[in-house]
């Protein structure tokens, strides 16, 4: 049975009839998971407080895992009710698996509940073992369970930087609507900061449906028109064994780590003046779009998250009616394949719901592991610097001088001795770690200490209890100068100073040094991609470039909480309002305020279309009128590392032309990727891929391009298709400009796109020729195409790889 169901009637930005490749059944099964939306998350709050309190976790819990497991909600509504059990069905079903698991083998205990999932997604998280996992594939209705698994965490002048303010500035626009809410996923927040008082704001939405929960030294009074909800999710972490000790956590939204304070003001923090860290990056600190409201999901605990908890926060995030939802949060292995990812799942629901999810791309650059994140409905972001400085001068005693980084602001040292490595302590004294510095050693000198295994501060620390008095901090790759707050006087160095330095004091029997502090200084050249920011290209869904865009994410001011050190260090009793931090974890809120921005200036916008904007309106170079740099590979950056370019409020809000998608348009394309049908049930119960696939990958109406050839290939042809809507001057002629990448031709049909009207739709080909090459090796190169009319300029980066 099929019905004539236009997308309009499930995503209301689109008004136009479904396009003829798409099919009636993607749409009607779509509008039945979007109509199952009705009630919330069943959090059972009892359990999970036991759990919190116990002191141990028995053996045989030990020997259980975490999964989330998807269940057939037909399948199972039917059996339970026909047997007319009056118990909620994924009890009767964890009770058939004890049962099954009994008769073939005794288990010392049963299945443990920590969620169920009942409305976007159908299912439940159960702590299982191996043999109740097993029973529970006997069931019938079953459909898949995936091991849960660790995530971990991935502002005064960026609001400037991206020139929000002044006549021009999107803050001064007259046509913005407000109440756009925000949802922010992450370790929760600090409620009583200034940057989330809500003086002048009209009354809570009457759409909200979310709630502020009681919990440790958090009440619902805690929240007010700027706070409009708090929730925490803890489950699966107290199932994966980690502790909350209420002295140093709280069982609660409250924010004790001071990550989901910083990110929940980047995103929509008040306008607040004089903001600073000790004196230091002093101006007006704001979110992105500062009015906005802020709901916050707390699911980032002292060990990390759980997937099953950032599920339940997101999908609860959506039932209470967030209009955009940022999640700087990922995966600590790489990608994996979307019908695996549950953040990707989630973000799915949220889109249909129309929620733009922006998430972070990941801070293990250049090398480690790919961008993560990387479903094509999900805005992944990089991160890149502002103009914004904190320089150092380090004078070697060879007269050579170095510009480093740091955030003290005390005066500068004298010319002292320098040690580091076998000269500061023991094997492995080069990382200053506990125990391996000698006192005697390193007492009343500067103390050499490379990165890795712990964070600045806990180096400092060390050195500060043998006795140093000052610490230069090696870079092993790029020229990175994002540091963080320390506890003694630091400069932090790129890569060819660190080697210089190093080089320096290996060949000098009595290396001496001194450091300088300039404080903060501005106009520095900017933006410049982040060496610790993650790459493409994106390993899970190869025809689609990730990440999409870069933001600000390096040494950004934004709020603190009151009840944490600036270095969360616990002999560190300095507490401030305002905290300097890097990430992408930094740069993601940055894109959800702007998308907040833009949300509030078109309503009926599409995430795709917001997104469309964000992209094509990006630019590449810097205020030097340069390419934007990498800051790891000591060139221009690529679309692996800053995806479409540098993100652009201002052209963003008026982009000309837009790739607008469909939920149905995304079910299609993870159908060309041969999903199975329980794959795809993920995301929407009960539909079927077509058994003839006529969509290709690359043919996702996406605004940028990725072309992938064999290596051996020779004069091979790859052809998209792309879709344009008109959102500029009703009539108007846009004409095409290719860069061609490296060894590809590149043809588009038709050349020129007339149109006569807003809102309608043209459409092009683009064909990629892969031309002879003498490499055999993989390889990439790397062009744009560009639509022009007048001032706008729709510009969509090209990747090709030879693989």
């Amino acid at each position: 049975m099929t019905f004539p169901l236009q997308p309009s009637s499930i995503y209301p930005s689109r008004s136009r009839s479904v396009a003829s490749h798409l099919s009636y059944e993607f749409s009607f099964f779509l509008l039945l998971s979007f109509k199952a939306m009705k009630t919330v998350i069943k959090i059972l709050n009892a359990m999970l407080l036991l759990l919190a309190f116990l002191p141990v976790i028995s053996s045989a819990s030990a020997d259980k895992q975490t999964y989330i497991v998807h269940m057939d909600r037909t399948k199972i509504t039917n059996t339970y009710n026909s047997l007319g059990n009056s118990k909620p069905w994924h009890q009767a079903v964890l009770d058939s698996v004890t049962d099954i698991s009994s008769q073939e083998e005794r288990e010392a205990t049963p299945p443990e509940l920590i969620y169920s999932y009942e409305t976007l997604f159908f299912g439940f998280a159960a702590k299982l073992s191996a043999k109740q996992l097993e029973s529970l594939k006997k069931i019938d209705g079953f459909v898949s369970a995936i091991p849960d698994k660790m995530l971990s965490l991935h502002t005064t002048r960026s609001p400037q930087f991206l020139g929000l303010p002044g006549s021009k500035g999107l803050w001064h626009s007259s046509d913005l609507h407000s109440d756009v809410i925000i949802g922010v996923v992450d370790s929760g927040i600090w409620p009583e900061h200034v940057s989330f008082q809500d003086h002048g704001m009209p009354p809570v939405p009457a759409r909200w449906r979310g709630t502020c929960e009681k919990g440790t030294k958090f009440s619902p009074s805690n929240c007010n028109r700027k706070l409009i909800g708090a929730r925490s999710f803890y489950g699966g972490y107290l199932a994966h064994g980690g502790k909350i000790n209420e002295t140093e956590e709280y069982l609660s939204p409250r924010d004790s780590n001071g990550h989901g304070t910083h990110t929940a003001s980047t995103a929509a923090g008040n306008l607040v003046e004089n903001a600073n860290l000790f004196g230091l990056a002093n101006g007006s600190a704001a979110g992105m779009r500062y009015t906005a409201r802020i709901a916050v999901y707390k699911a980032l605990w002292p060990g990390g998250s759980m997937s099953v908890d950032i599920l339940a926060a997101m999908v609860q995030a959506i039932e209470d009616g967030v209009d955009v939802l940022s999640v700087s949060i990922g995966s600590t292995t790489g990608p994996e394949p979307y019908y695996q990812d549950y953040a990707a799942i989630a973000s799915f629901f949220a889109i249909v719901r129309g929620i733009f999810v922006t998430f972070s791309a990941g801070n293990y650059g250049p090398y480690k592991y790919p961008a993560v994140n990387t479903a094509p409905w999900i805005m992944t972001v990089a991160a890149s610097t502002i103009d914004r400085s904190f320089p150092t001068t380090v004078k070697l005693g060879n007269g050579q001088t170095f510009e480093g980084s740091s955030f003290y602001t005390g005066k500068a040292t004298k010319l002292l001795p320098v040690v580091y490595g076998k000269t500061a302590g023991r094997k492995g004294a080069e990382y200053c770690t506990a125990g391996l510095l000698n006192p005697k050693l390193v007492k009343g000198k500067i103390v050499i200490c490379e990165q890795g295994f712990f964070t600045f501060a806990a180096k400092g620390e060390q050195v500060k209890f043998a006795g140093g008095v000052a610490m230069l901090i090696m870079s092993p790759q790029g020229e990175d100068l994002n540091t963080w707050v320390n506890v003694l006087p630091d400069a932090l160095l790129g890569a060819l100073a660190s080697e210089a330095v190093r080089k320096y004091v290996n060949s000098t029997k009595t290396p001496t040094a001194s450091v300088s502090f300039k404080g903060t200084t501005y106009g520095g050249r900017a933006p410049m991609v982040a060496a610790f920011s993650s790459r493409g290209p994106n390993l899970v869904g190869p025809d689609v470039v990730k990440p999409d865009v870069t933001a600000p994410g390096v040494d950004i001011l934004a709020a603190w909480p009151t009840g944490t050190s600036t270095t969360e260090l616990k002999q560190d009793k300095r507490r401030v309002l305002f905290n300097i931090i890097s990430g992408t974890s930094m740069s993601c809120p940055h894109v959800s305020g702007i998308a907040a921005l833009l949300k509030s200036r078109h309503r009926n916008w599409s995430p795709a279309a917001i997104k469309s904007a964000l992209m094509t309106t990006a630019y590449t170079t810097d205020n030097r009128g340069k390419p934007i740099a990498d800051l790891a590979f000591y060139g221009p950056a690529t679309p692996f590392a800053l995806g479409s370019g540098h993100v652009d409020p201002i052209k963003a809000s008026n982009p000309g032309l837009i790739y607008d998608i469909t939920p149905v348009n995304y079910l299609e394309y993870l159908c060309s990727l041969n999903y199975n049908d329980a794959q795809i049930s993920l995301f929407v119960e009960g539909l079927k891929c077509p058994k003839k696939i006529t969509m290709q990958p690359g043919d996702l109406n996406y605004p940028s391009f990725a072309v992938n050839f064999k290596h051996k290939a020779q004069n091979a042809t790859v052809t998209y298709k792309r879709t344009v809507t008109n959102v500029g001057i009703s009539r108007s002629s846009y004409k095409v400009s290719v860069e061609e990448p490296k060894g590809v031709s590149v043809i588009v049909e038709p050349k020129s796109l007339n149109f006569k009207k807003l809102g309608q739709e043209l459409s092009y080909k683009v064909s990629f020729i892969g031309l002879n090459r003498k490499k055999t090796v993989p390889s990439s190169s790397f062009g744009s195409l560009v639509w022009v009319s007048g001032s706008y300029r729709v510009r969509s980066p090209i990747a090709v790889t030879w693989k």
